[in-house]
C-alpha cells in the first residue's frame, strides 16, 4: 500500500524525505540524500538561506498572488522547475516519466538528465509542459550528437550543458553502502550489501517489475545503451570544456543553458559562448565539498551577467521561502532537485505532485506575508543580509 502524501501526513519536504527513507534501500536513499566528502557544502546549501531575512510590507492587500514567470520565452505557472536528477528510475518505476508528468500538470518545466533510466522520447511524451534536456558528453562526441538529434526531434526546448563534472565527487555514503560491490553482480562480493534490498520488499518488487537493473537508453554506444556502471569514470573520460560549445551550439541550434556556474567569471564565460541562461549551481553539493552555498554566490553572478542573460539557481531549496529569497536576489526562477526526488521516491507521481503543492503553497503564503502580490515585483528590497 502506497504511503499517504496528503496533509496531515505530509506538511513539508522533510516529511517526504522521511517517507522516502522508509521506502527505499539505504543505498538508493543515500544516493538522493548524500553529498560529497564531509557534506559541509550540502549542509551549507540549506543553512545559507538563513543569512537572508525578509523585510515585509504590512497592511498591504494581497488577496491573490501571481506566481507566473517567463523563462527562455516560455510562460511558467510557477517560479520553479524540476532539475535534472540522474537515475530517477531507481527511486520509482518509470521515475522520470512520473516526474515530468507531474511538472506538466502543474504548469512548469522538467529537465531530463542524460543519465536517465527512461528514453527521452517517452519522457517528453509524458509531459504537457516544457521539457529541457541536460547533456553530458558520456560516450564521446558522436554519442552526444546522436542524443542532441533525438532531443531536437522530440521537441525539447533547451539544452542544459553541465560544466562542473570533470570527475565525480567523492560521495562517501555510496561507497560505504557498497554501490561498487553491488554492480559487480558477484554474489560473494555483493552479498553483504544485498540485505538492504531485501528489507524493502515493496521497492524491490516494483524495481523488478520495471526491468531490474537499468541501462542508460539515451547514451547509445556502438554496443547498445550504456550499462549502469561506474558513471564517475565515464564522466572523467568525457568532460565538457568551453572549447566544446561551438559544436554543441551548432548541433543544437536552440537555447543553451550552462549549469554549474559558481563564480562571476564562469558566468561571464558562459555568456561569451552563447548561453541563453546560466544556472548558479554546485551540483547539489555532490562534487566539490567546501564551496560556498549557491544562494551566497547568486548576487555575484546576477551583478556580472544578469543584464545579459537569464540567471537561475539550484541548491538547498526546501521551502517556498527559499524560493522567494532566490527570486528577491535576482534569480529568474529556481530549479528544485532533492525536494521533488524525495516525493518521487515516496510515492511516484503523487509524491512529486505533493512536493510541488507544498512549495507552491509556501510561496503564496510567503508572498502574502511579505505584502507582494506578484513574483515579478520581488527585488532585493524585500530581504536583508543577516551578516551586515
Amino acid at each position: 500500500m502506497a504511503p499517504s502524501v496528503s496533509a496531515p501526513h505530509v506538511l513539508n519536504i522533510s516529511d517526504l524525505r522521511r517517507q522516502a527513507q522508509r521506502r527505499l534501500p539505504r543505498v538508493v536513499f543515500d544516493y538522493i540524500d548524500g553529498g560529497a566528502e564531509r557534506e559541509r557544502s550540502l549542509a551549507e546549501n540549506m543553512r545559507a538561506y538563513d543569512d537572508w531575512r525578509f523585510r515585509p510590507r504590512s497592511a498591504v492587500a494581497t488577496r491573490s498572488v501571481s506566481l507566473q514567470t517567463r523563462v527562455l520565452d516560455t510562460d511558467l505557472a510557477l517560479p520553479f522547475m524540476l532539475a535534472p536528477v540522474g537515475s530517477s528510475r531507481l527511486f520509482f518505476p518509470r521515475g522520470e516519466e512520473h516526474a515530468a508528468r507531474a511538472a506538466g500538470r502543474a504548469g512548469t518545466g522538467y529537465i531530463l538528465s542524460t543519465l536517465s533510466g527512461c528514453r527521452l522520447e517517452d519522457v517528453k511524451a509524458a509531459t504537457t509542459g516544457p521539457a529541457w534536456y541536460q547533456l553530458y558528453l558520456v560516450g564521446g562526441r558522436d554519442v552526444a550528437l546522436a542524443a542532441i538529434a533525438r532531443a531536437k526531434a522530440a521537441e525539447y526546448r533547451a539544452l542544459v550543458v553541465t560544466i562542473d563534472t570533470p570527475v565525480a565527487g567523492l560521495r562517501e555514503r555510496d561507497l560505504r553502502n557498497g554501490i561498487k560491490e553491488l554492480l559487480t553482480f558477484n554474489p560473494l562480493v555483493c552479498w553483504p550489501y544485498v540485505c538492504q534490498m531485501i528489507t524493502r520488499p515493496g521497492w524491490l518488487l516494483g524495481y523488478a517489475r520495471d526491468g531490474g537493473l537499468m541501462k542508460f537508453p539515451n547514451i547509445v554506444l556502438p554496443s547498445g545503451p550504456m550499462d549502469y556502471a561506474d558513471v564517475g569514470a565515464a564522466l572523467e573520460a568525457s568532460m565538457v570544456s568551453w572549447d566544446d560549445f561551438p559544436w554543441i551550439r551548432e548541433a543544437w541550434g536552440g537555447p543553451i543553458v550552462v549549469k554549474g556556474a559558481h563564480t562571476a567569471d564562469d558566468a561571464r564565460r558562459a555568456v561569451d559562448v552563447g548561453a541563453s541562461a546560466v544556472v548558479v549551481s554546485n551540483h547539489g553539493a555532490r562534487q566539490l565539498d567546501g564551496v560556498a552555498a549557491t544562494i551566497e554566490i547568486l548576487p555575484e553572478v546576477v551583478a556580472a551577467v544578469g543584464h545579459q542573460t537569464e540567471v537561475l539557481l539550484d541548491g538547498g531549496i526546501r521551502t517556498g521561502g527559499d524560493v522567494v529569497k532566490a527570486l528577491c536576489l535576482g534569480a529568474r526562477a529556481v530549479l528544485i532537485g532533492r525536494a521533488y526526488a524525495y516525493g518521487l521516491a515516496a510515492a511516484g507521481d503523487a509524491g512529486v505532485t505533493r512536493a510541488i503543492d507544498v512549495l507552491r503553497t509556501d510561496v503564496i503564503r510567503t508572498m502574502k506575508l511579505l505584502g507582494c502580490n506578484d513574483v515579478q515585483a520581488l527585488d532585493a528590497s524585500y530581504v536583508r543580509s543577516a551578516r551586515r
